[in-house]
């Protein structure tokens, strides 16, 4: 084992590890699990020039720059389609994610250039040498195991796509919600470690916010899908218990992508939508989702949101297919959202 030297960052795909638990490095002579943390540096700077810390704060890296990385999968249609390498030789990594993910680009956005390059100086290993996983270091531990009914509302932003505005409509919610005297927390279940989207609800009036992170995931894509439903029921043993509460949820990346397919499928996530907000890039987007939403799935939203919610021409559009109400995320009319979000809900998912 070798000693990791001062002057490393550790990104927040490493949310969970407690920095006194990283002693050193070892050889990588096995392949790598999602988790597994890697001691590396910086050989060539690409589409990613900084890396997030667990504080939300963004560090400028540059080539030589030494980090922990966390081995993981991404899905993101704007960016990469990466995964964990099974094995090969481990002299050069891409970086995945401003989060510190790391792995190999099987697939790149043409918006985007080619990936920052890591070089792999080992795992990172504890003081017995044992190499270190995140996974090991959950920081989300309900007390109890079993849900108790009835449960804090589940509000739950779902879109078309990376991009379609989720985040910025589970953040209205929130705002709506707290400016209403309401006690909101927030999470986000599926997609690739960054702090962002929570901070964000947290701003708007979360008293708590989480995501998969926080069980120690670097992301979702690619795990069983025992994992993800496993992931959404602790985030609800832990932060939605009490009935009065709003717990608002964001699943990453569009509907038919596969970890939120396979939630939004599964009964007991079903069971438990209060409210559902649709988010679309555009009109078209949203018309079409519509479909797939009620056809694949059997649910119709409560609402639609996202980017097409800002733009007069699009609601114009919208209004010619269908009258779920419409809420512009990033002009938020908060007793009108406020409306939708408290009443009952009128149906079940078929």
């Amino acid at each position: 084992m070798k000693k990791i030297e001062q002057g490393y960052r550790v990104p927040s795909a490493a949310y969970t590890i407690p920095r006194k638990v990283i002693k050193g490095y070892i050889p990588m002579d096995s392949n790598p699990k999602i988790g597994d943390l890697l001691y590396g540096q910086i050989s060539t700077l690409g589409q990613h020039n900084s890396l997030e810390n667990s504080q939300g704060r963004i560090h400028t890296i540059h080539q030589g720059t030494r980090a922990i990385f966390v081995f993981g999968n991404r899905y993101a249609p704007d960016y990469y389609e990466g995964i964990i390498p099974e094995s090969g030789n481990f002299e050069a990594l891409d970086l995945l994610a401003r989060s510190g993910v790391v792995g190999k680009v099987l697939s790149k956005s043409g918006k985007v250039i080619s990936p920052t390059k890591i070089k792999p100086l080992g795992y990172v290993c504890d003081s017995e040498g044992k190499i270190l996983n995140t996974k090991q270091f959950s920081i989300v531990k309900p007390k109890n195991s079993i849900k108790k009914h009835p449960r804090a509302k589940l509000i739950l932003a779902i879109g078309t796509a990376m991009n379609s505005g989720k985040s910025a409509a589970a953040t209205a919610c929130v705002y709506a919600l707290s400016v209403h005297e309401k006690e909101v927390r927030a999470s986000k279940v599926t997609g690739t470690a960054s702090l962002k989207d929570i901070l964000s609800m947290n701003d708007a009036g979360a008293t708590h916010y989480s995501d998969f992170s926080f069980l120690g995931y670097p992301s979702t894509y690619m795990i069983e899908e025992s994992e993800v439903v496993d992931i959404f029921n602790k985030l609800d043993l832990k932060y939605a218990n009490n009935k009065d509460n709003y717990w608002v949820v964001e699943f990453a990346d569009g509907i038919n992508q596969r970890e939120t397919a396979m939630l939004l499928r599964h009964p007991d996530i079903r069971e438990r939508i209060h409210k559902l907000i649709f988010c679309a890039a555009d009109s078209f987007g949203a018309i079409g989702g519509l479909q797939v939403l009620k056809t694949k799935f059997g649910l119709v939203p409560d609402a639609i949101s996202g980017v097409c919610s800002s733009s007069p021409l699009h609601i114009k559009e919208l209004r010619e297919y269908t009258n779920i109400p419409v809420f512009n995320s990033l002009n938020i009319k908060s007793d009108e959202l406020y409306k939708i979000l408290k009443t009952k809900k009128k149906h079940k998912p078929e």
